[in-house]
């Protein structure tokens, strides 16, 4: 599916303010600071829509559209929703790709009457809500990464920039303009910014389609190098950006758009972010994203993330070790050395089942410390935020301490583990900030500051001061009740509101004696409703007074106390998400080595060869999908060798339709993918020369978005692969050239695989049905032919999933019909066409002579003989052993006739 493209609405779209009320002024003038976002409006405990804002809420969300007052002579639409569901509706808003800027009270009604009767509560945009710049849990995958992407072309060159505003990790990615869609798709980004002037591009269009994110085109002038170099040391509060690397212009330019945006949509508020992790075109592995899809690395083509590669091998046990997993997988590596050392902490863990045991217990009762710091950053955290902080820095601690110190270097953790171990240790201000919180804050927070109630009792003294006098006028508010009651002989209860504080409160009739005029009676009257008459008196003024101080000064204690923790997470903010990064780590790492140890996998050798060995190798999802169903999984071996001395370069699969190829081929690649990943992969054993780039052309559809044919989106990633693949590429291709004529199918099959042998010399597994193309097997140098192997019995057909050398004599192609349930008539006719075909291929056969589109009538059912008759009649039960002796003279007399 086609990302969305949103454009900013016309100036015209935004109605003018003049002649409205304060309120609604106040609500154009937030719609004319964001036109291209539904303004919510807060009025008291509503959000409210107005205008078209309104409209387009009401059905996107279902919510009831009314009207409220005239703008100039015309009904205004209205819509609303609690303040308490807000998050429900704006989780519904953002999947749909819209935007939403949240226009917030930021003072009292009390405070505004101070101002005038008629002055109107402050109200401003505290934050403009997209699907890349999400930060709160409720509209957050937990154990996915939600990232807002920028795009940039400069001199040539590509640029993506990458911000996880919830996480606070930023990345960088210079690539050529070939690799923009796999680079932008190995993100899979919520969100992508782009310049304007780009849509005219073709092949950078391409790149945002696949992407498939919403897709924000911004004016070209924010990418300028120059303006968002600026911007970007703003946002990081540095003079240069030069201790953060060498930055290519397209870089900077990429950044700068995030900058600009997240200035936007956050009104003011800085994020914590982390310093941006550059990484070049020679980083990461390429895979495209039709290549993506065909593997179900991790999502499957339904766009579900069960049934993926990803789904499949997650053993994670926190949040944060989940999204580290998904990024390690989806951007697997191209240095040999840095996938050494990945798998270096994967075999190590594996080795120490106990230690790994420990840390996976330990890691299980962390928290998200990174989504809890970012949210405190920008000001949407709460007391509960700073409880999963102190969580894990006590978890960080303990993890730390699991690990022996290393006293002989070959023995002690590698170095990817002790990295992580490092970054556990705590500074001593988070060792500060831990006790504080330790000892300050209670064990089961609240959700929200502004209620209270967290700070743990005798942590301030003022605090607990506050506390007494709030708390013990509660008790006096109890003695004055039950003194009222008695004085007046009246049933009364205290209560209160807003509007009047503390009152005594009884019915109507029981009120009738107090109402009578008397200069003696201590009751003051206050209100009379239908059925409640409210009373006062002197006391219990003078008490509400206090309580509402003590309760108010108690509130205020407890706000500032949060506030100090708040920025003091604000100025360890960097510090925080390195502690969480290594929680995260250890824990991909875990899992890994965890489900190395449950599948049987074992550790690749990745070296910088051409080669591609697989001992017994397995497709990992395929294999834990058979087996759950308690049937065994059938290994193959694959052997390839770029330079062909040691192999072929290119082997073309041949076999029956359901025995395997498919999987053969996708299985090959997914071990790819696991072993640039870092991770051991399931197979005897695996070397594997490191892969630039991936493809997979396994399977197609049509794309009636862009008016393609099936075979044309077939043509269009063959094309990507013969103008992308080098002598470092691992292509699998599967039935190239189906789609159209028999004899220009086998021609275009036949001319990729030359050029993908003699030109690109590429790593290739090669599905067909054309058994012509295993000629190529003696025509060219580097060529074998395997087939998966299937044997009949009985007239059924057996799979046997085994690849074997050779190529195959037939596709069976009847036998699979039988099996699909096509009737029997078809696979007749279908079986008696196909014996005159292949018992006349040496002489032409015209349509004529083989009318192969005449429906055989069924042969009639043949009428039964005497003897068939004669047996039905019998009924062996009934006869004596006389009679069953004389029945079979008879029937071998009839038999005779």
């Amino acid at each position: 599916m086609n990302a969305p493209l949103v454009h900013p609405p016309k100036a015209d779209a935004v109605p003018s303010s003049e002649g409205t009320t304060p309120v609604m002024a106040q609500f154009l003038a937030a719609k004319a600071a964001q036109p291209d976002a539904i303004v919510f409006f807060r009025m008291g405990d509503f959000y409210e829509l107005f205008f078209k804002d309104a409209e387009i809420a009401s059905r996107a969300l279902g919510i009831t559209l009314t009207k409220r007052g005239k703008h100039q002579g015309e009904d205004i639409p209205m819509a609303g929703v609690p303040v308490h569901a807000l998050d429900g509706y704006l989780a519904r808003l953002i999947r749909q790709g819209f935007k939403a800027a949240i226009c917030e009270q930021l003072e009292a009604p009390a405070e505004a009457r101070k101002r005038g009767s008629k002055a109107v509560v402050h109200r401003d945009i505290v934050r403009v809500v997209t699907p890349g710049t999400l930060t709160e849990d409720s509209l957050l995958d937990a154990r996915g990464a939600n990232r807002l992407a920028a795009v940039s072309v400069r001199k040539g060159r590509a640029a993506v920039a990458v911000v996880e505003l919830s996480a606070g990790s930023v990345d960088a990615v210079a690539c050529s303009l070939e690799d923009l869609g796999a680079t932008l798709a190995s993100f899979r980004p919520s969100e992508v910014l782009v310049p304007d002037r780009l849509f005219s591009d073709a092949a950078t269009k391409a790149a945002l389609d696949g992407s498939g994110g919403v897709v924000q085109a911004l004016p070209q002038a924010l990418a300028e190098p120059a303006g968002a170099r600026v911007r970007v040391e703003r946002l990081y509060g540095v003079a240069s950006l030069d201790g953060f690397g060498a930055f290519e212009e397209a870089e900077v330019s990429a950044l700068g758009l995030i900058a600009a945006y997240l200035e936007t949509t956050q009104a003011g508020k800085i994020p914590a972010l982390s310093p941006p992790r550059r990484s070049g075109d020679s980083g990461f592995l390429a895979i495209d994203p039709a290549t993506r899809l065909s593997l179900e690395i991790d999502r499957t083509q339904r766009g579900e993330r069960e049934g993926s590669l990803l789904a499949c091998i997650d053993r994670t046990v926190t949040s944060g070790g989940a999204r580290a997993l998904a990024e390690r997988i989806a951007r697997p590596l191209r240095d040999t050395t840095a996938i050494t050392h990945g798998l270096d902490a994967v075999e190590w863990l594996l080795e120490r089942r106990d230690l790994r045991r420990d840390l996976r217990e330990g890691l299980r009762a962390s928290s998200d410390v990174a989504r809890a710091t970012s949210r405190l950053v920008l000001g949407r955290g709460g007391p509960r935020d700073l409880a999963a902080i102190r969580t894990g820095l006590s978890i960080a601690e303990a993890i730390a301490g699991l690990f022996p110190p290393a006293r002989d270097p070959l023995t002690g953790p590698p170095a990817r583990i002790a990295a992580c171990l490092d970054r556990l240790t705590l500074s001593p201000d988070l060792g500060r900030l831990r006790v504080d919180l330790a000892e300050g804050l209670v064990a089961e927070p609240p959700h929200l500051a502004r209620d209270g109630g967290f700070v743990s009792a005798g942590y301030r003294p003022e605090l607990e001061e506050a506390r007494r006098l709030r708390d013990d006028s509660r008790r006096v508010v109890a003695d004055l009740e039950a003194r009222a009651v008695a004085e007046a002989g009246v049933p009364f209860k205290v209560r209160h509101n807003a509007v009047l504080g503390y009152f005594l409160e009884t019915s109507a009739k029981a009120a009738e004696p107090l109402l009578r005029p008397s200069g003696e009676s201590p009751f003051i009257h206050r209100q009379t409703l239908a059925n409640q008459v409210r009373f006062t008196t002197v006391e219990l003024s003078e008490l509400d007074a206090k309580i509402s101080q003590a309760g108010y000064r108690a509130l205020a204690i407890e706000g500032e106390t949060f506030e100090t923790w708040r920025r003091t997470v604000q100025s360890l903010a960097r510090p925080l998400q390195a502690v969480a990064e290594a929680l995260a780590e250890l824990d991909a790492h875990s899992a890994l080595a965890e489900w190395a140890e449950e599948v049987g996998a074992v550790r690749p050798t990745v070296d910088g060869s051409v080669c591609f060995e697989i001992t017994a190798g397995r497709h990992p999802v395929v294999e834990a999908a058979v087996k759950a169903q308690g049937d065994p999984y059938t290994p193959n071996d694959c052997k390839l060798d770029g330079s062909g001395a040691a192999a072929s370069r290119l082997s073309i699969v041949t076999g029956p339709n359901m025995a395997g190829k498919s999987t053969f081929l996708r299985q090959n690649a997914l071990l790819v993918v696991l072993a640039q990943a870092g991770a051991f992969v399931p197979a005897k054993a695996m070397r594997l020369g490191v892969v630039d780039r991936l493809f997979s052309r396994v399977g197609a559809g049509d794309d009636l978005a862009r008016g393609r044919s099936t075979f044309m989106t077939e043509m269009v990633e063959t094309a990507a692969i013969l103008t992308q693949a080098t002598d470092r590429s691992f292509v699998v291709l599967d039935e190239i050239g189906r789609g159209t004529a028999t004899y220009d199918g086998l021609a275009i099959a036949w001319a990729v695989t030359e050029a993908l042998h003699d030109r690109n010399r590429a790593r290739t597994l090669f599905a067909t049905h054309y058994h012509e193309l295993a000629g190529l097997e003696t025509r060219l140098a580097h060529v074998c032919n395997l087939s998966m192997a299937a044997r009949e019995w009985n007239g059924d057909l057996v799979f046997l999933h085994e690849a074997r050398p050779g190529a195959a004599d037939r596709s069976y192609g009847v036998q699979v019909a039988k099996l699909a349930g096509v009737p029997a008539a078809v696979v007749s006719r279908a079986r008696e066409v196909l014996d005159r075909l292949e018992g006349e291929k040496a002489a032409a056969i015209s349509l004529d002579d083989l009318p192969l589109f005449a429906m055989a009538e069924p042969a009639p059912s043949p009428r039964s003989s005497a003897v068939e008759d004669a047996l039905q009649a019998i009924e062996p039960d009934e006869l004596s052993p006389r009679e069953a002796l004389e029945t079979l003279y008879r029937l071998k007399g009839l038999g005779r006739r």
